[in-house]
């Protein structure tokens, strides 16, 4: 569980970081900016892997709302973490007002054709007079379907990563918690 919180914040810190990024248009998260923030202490490496997308799509849908975030406006990175000797790679997105953030990670190396289980996923929205509403990775879905990250496309030519991925998400870590399928898909681009 340590493991996995570890995890999230990563994420989100390579989203505010890709977020704050932006506008200057950098496509790598470099290591003195994970460095800068409480997570130095984390084995959290930048890898030439993890890119700002300049272009394209992520869709997630969940309970019957589907959420767009447009590389266009909003940050999108596809990462690579390294954490206690572990490799995930993954997507963080943030959107520009910075009211909804999306996270989803894979165990092992990214790579073309591949469909890696969920290590991670978390939907955070965080709406000025609103509750903030939260959405993580369920702790009590089967253990041998925890939800695929499919990698259809990644690193070619203009393509950053193309693929679809199924989570389960829940607003809380409680055993009778309610859970919901999550789908999604993503095409991102690169310069």
């Amino acid at each position: 569980m340590r493991r996995l919180r570890h995890l999230f914040l990563i994420l989100f810190v390579l989203a505010v970081f890709a977020s704050c990024q932006k506008d200057e248009a950098i496509n790598d998260v470099s290591p003195s900016a994970l460095k800068a923030d409480s997570v130095n202490s984390l084995s959290a490496v930048s890898k030439p892997g993890n890119v700002l997308a300049v272009a394209g799509t992520l869709k997630i849908t969940i309970k019957d709302s589907t959420y767009t975030f447009d590389a266009a406006r909003d940050s999108i990175a596809f990462v690579n973490v390294y954490l206690d000797d572990k490799k995930y790679f993954g997507i963080t997105a943030i959107n520009k007002a910075h009211t909804m953030s999306f996270g989803i990670s894979s165990a092992g190396y990214a790579a073309a054709n591949l469909a890696g289980d969920i290590a991670g996923s978390q939907l955070l929205f965080n709406n000025t007079g609103n509750p903030n509403v939260q959405y993580t990775l369920s702790q009590h879905i089967d253990a041998a379907n925890p939800g695929k990250l499919n990698l259809i496309q990644y690193q070619r030519d203009s393509v950053l990563a193309r693929g679809t991925f199924t989570t389960y998400l829940a607003t809380d870590a409680k055993p009778n918690s309610a859970f919901y399928k999550a789908v999604g898909s993503f095409e991102l681009k690169r310069k």
